[in-house]
């Protein structure tokens, strides 16, 4: 349903654009010349495209409102991500703690030796 009224709406939004840009900034209508009798003269056209604009819009804003309200109701109570609740007691959660013999691989491709821990020399004990 969503999908659909989503359609519908680009295809007003197209269309309001479509008659907004026909009309003359003046409101005088499609800027076509004619004789002032008939139903597409300079004044007949311009009262065409006032109502078309009045109409398209407010089915636009009708239609977000409609869209606006289907997609609140839609949308269910997420729940509670529990993924920082370690962060929080103060112990690191398993994502934060660092990964044990992981030595980063510099951009030049070579692996650097991971550095070991120093031991003393067998004969300076201290």
């Amino acid at each position: 349903m969503l999908t659909f009224l989503l359609v519908v709406q680009a295809i007003v939004a197209a269309a309001l654009v479509g008659v907004i840009l026909m009309q003359r900034s003046e409101g005088g209508g499609l800027g076509m010349g004619g004789s002032p009798s008939g139903l597409m003269s300079a004044r007949g056209a311009a009262d065409f495209l006032t109502r078309a604009t009045t109409i398209l819009a407010s089915v636009f804003v009708i239609l977000c409102i409609v869209m606006a309200v289907i997609s609140a109701h839609r949308a269910a109570p997420g729940t509670v991500d529990t993924s920082l609740k370690g962060a929080v007691s103060g112990q690191p959660t398993p994502a934060a703690q660092p990964a044990a013999n992981k030595s980063p691989v510099p951009l030049g491709g070579q692996a650097t030796p991971a550095p070991q821990p120093a031991t003393p020399a067998p004969g300076n004990a201290q």
